[in-house]
């Protein structure tokens, strides 16, 4: 857990190498290491938190150039958590730091915050927890070379994947909200019924 906090302050340090390590000798504690991991994260991204909070946009605009600035302001504005959440699930080259800085600049409520960020970590030490057990410790270090090189277009997959999933998601709600209308007026029922013509 201490590892994670340091990581998740403005200390980076090679936390995946550590935390593979620690799941691959101990394999039956892997979900405590994804608990603890992701809590230090969260904990050490206090630090950050502050800093960003009490630079606000200010601090902001001086650190990222105006166009950045405005996506992630645009992110933030449309979905704060999940703007949170998505990159603390990646593992680096993502600007995590950068993301975490902005919440707090914009004022993110402090307990969605946190939640965001353990939601994010616990997702991603999970994932490399699983893939060490099943394939060795070797796999993460493979797959953050991958995503090193392809940083770009694992991005875009995965905002292909989101949208696809806000999609469906729109698609059932409008479903649900059509046959609860047509469950409370009888009219629209009869006329679902009758054939076009």
């Amino acid at each position: 857990m201490a590892f994670a906090a340091v990581d998740g302050s403005f200390l980076g340090m090679p936390l995946d190498p550590i935390f593979v390590g620690y799941v691959y000798n101990d394999r039956s504690r892997f979900l405590l290491y994804v608990l603890l991991g992701a809590v230090g994260s969260a904990l050490g991204s206090i630090v950050i938190y502050v800093i960003g909070y009490a630079g606000g946009e200010v601090l902001l605009r001086k650190r990222i150039p105006p166009e950045k600035f405005e996506k992630i302001h645009a992110s933030f504005d449309k979905h704060e958590f999940w703007a949170l959440m998505f990159p603390s699930m990646l593992p680096p080259p993502t600007p995590f730091k950068l993301v975490v800085l902005a919440a707090a600049g914009f004022e993110m409520n402090f307990g969605h915050f946190l939640l965001a960020i353990f939601a994010g970590r616990f997702v991603r030490f999970l994932i490399e927890a699983l893939l060490t057990l099943w394939f060795g410790p070797e796999i993460v270090a493979v797959t953050g070379r991958l995503f090193a090189h392809h940083f770009a277009w694992i991005l875009v997959g995965a905002a292909l994947l989101a949208a696809a999933w806000l999609v469906w998601r729109r698609r059932k709600r409008s479903e649900q909200e059509k046959k609860s209308a047509a469950e409370k007026n009888p009219a629209l029922r009869a006329e679902e019924r009758e054939p076009a013509g």
